[in-house]
């Protein structure tokens, strides 16, 4: 027997009409978030005036996250590609992760020190400032979203497969080490990620259609319960006191073409409990 889910009475429908939503940042007084079914990415005010910031000309822009000098990032995740938004508004490629595997790749995070992150199926690359990349960590059960803390002392990554949430320190200059668990989910089925003050994780679950905050060794400190997958969740808004989930209907990915179709894709919010911290 099948219990249909019901969003929580505080919830808000900010935008409808999404062909399929990831990768949510607050940056600059504006939700963005990439709408890869529909090959553009999106900004969005918090009483919902949006526009198409950039479209895309490849099929895949997962993800999206910022240079600390203001340039925009896309992962071309087919082409294994990053690309980089000019102030003139080309895309031009700043770097190129097919040497380091044919495979495609997925989520980004940029850190404090301007090292960006970028994992997939290879693992997790890093990207220093001055151009050089290597990969930092490997053999993930389906690596998605990523977090840093705000010291630049720990990276956090969903693998959603495995059901957990992992850690690594994270050394001056940027390589990973320790990893442990930080949290093993149960049920969970972790995607998109982001951190609060309280030092949480919430994580947004596509199979259960829900968003979780949990604590380091897995104890949950709240559930919101959404009637479609939950693919991202970010913290944003005045004082980043407000949660971002990114929905959309899933029936596998044989189908995300005829979902996205059908753009049953939202963009949500609610309050939280506690600011967002960290990166992104």
């Amino acid at each position: 027997m099948t219990t249909k889910q019901t969003l929580a009475p505080e919830m808000r429908t900010l935008m409808t009409g999404l062909a399929m939503g990831e990768s949510p940042r607050w940056h600059e007084d504006r939700l963005w978030f990439s709408d890869w079914g529909a090959q553009e990415i999106i900004a969005v005010d918090i009483d919902g005036r949006s526009e198409v910031a950039v479209r895309v000309p490849f099929a895949l822009p997962f993800c999206v996250d910022w240079l600390t000098d203001g340039h925009l990032l896309i992962v071309s995740g087919r082409e294994g590609l990053l690309m980089r938004r000019e102030r003139d508004g080309s895309l031009v490629t700043h770097a190129d992760l097919r040497s380091l595997s044919p495979y495609g790749w997925n989520e980004i995070v940029v850190d404090g020190r301007g090292n960006a992150y970028i994992n997939g199926g290879p693992g997790i690359a890093m990207l220093a400032p001055e151009g050089s990349v290597r990969q930092v960590a490997d053999s993930f059960a389906f690596p998605n979203g990523m977090a840093i803390t705000p010291d630049n002392s720990t990276l956090i990554i969903a693998e959603s497969h495995a059901k957990k949430l992992t850690a690594f320190d994270i050394a001056v200059d940027g390589t990973l080490s320790n990893r442990r668990v930080w949290a093993d989910l149960g049920s969970g089925v972790p995607d998109g990620i982001c951190i609060d003050a309280d030092g949480a994780v919430w994580y947004a679950d596509v199979p259960n259609k829900r968003c979780v905050r949990v604590r380091e060794g897995g104890d949950v400190l709240q559930t919101v319960n959404a009637d479609r997958g939950c693919f991202a969740c970010t913290l944003g808004g005045p004082h980043r006191r407000t949660l971002f989930i990114v929905a959309t209907e899933w029936r596998g990915m044989e189908k995300a073409a005829e979902v996205a179709l059908e753009r049953t894709g939202q963009l949500l919010t609610i309050a939280a409990p506690a600011s967002g911290v960290g990166w992104p």
